[in-house]
């Protein structure tokens, strides 16, 4: 539905949320206000409060200083630019993503379970993965072109 037009440049609060929603350990959801404010004061990072960061998040505010979103893109272990720039945030998005689709349907695994196979047995396997996304009603135009 793209009418070549550029994309709308996401709201801090915008970016901030995909962070909370994308970045947290496999095992669990998203990470608490409480959780990142104590684990920036604790890596020596800037007084933080666990409001304030829901406050930036739902935008309520949204002119953070320098150094709290430092803060905030090392904990989430992405470069400050992720804020700044928008073609840096699209791309850091893009990649956070990928690291949760790999984290949620342990691909990795498959993957490294694949590696060392022949080129004939790999497309096989190729095969036989396009057909499970079929029958889950998981096909995309993306995904059977490759």
């Amino acid at each position: 539905m793209s009418d070549g037009a550029p994309a709308e440049p996401r709201t801090l609060a915008q970016k901030l949320d995909h962070l909370f929603k994308t970045v947290h350990p496999k095992s669990r959801g998203e990470y608490t206000y409480e959780e990142v404010a104590q684990a920036i004061q604790e890596s020596g990072g800037p007084t933080i409060s666990a409001s304030y960061i829901w406050t930036l998040r739902k935008g309520k505010k949204d002119n953070p200083t320098m150094k709290h979103l430092e803060a905030l893109a090392g904990f989430f272990g992405v470069a400050p630019a992720y804020f700044f720039n928008d073609e840096s945030s699209e791309r850091i998005a893009a990649q956070l993503e990928l690291i949760e689709t790999i984290r949620d349907n342990d691909v990795v695994e498959v993957a490294t379970r694949a590696s060392g196979l022949s080129v004939e047995t790999l497309k096989t396997i190729k095969g036989f993965i396009e057909r499970a996304r079929q029958l889950e009603g998981l096909t995309d135009s993306e995904a059977s072109s490759q």
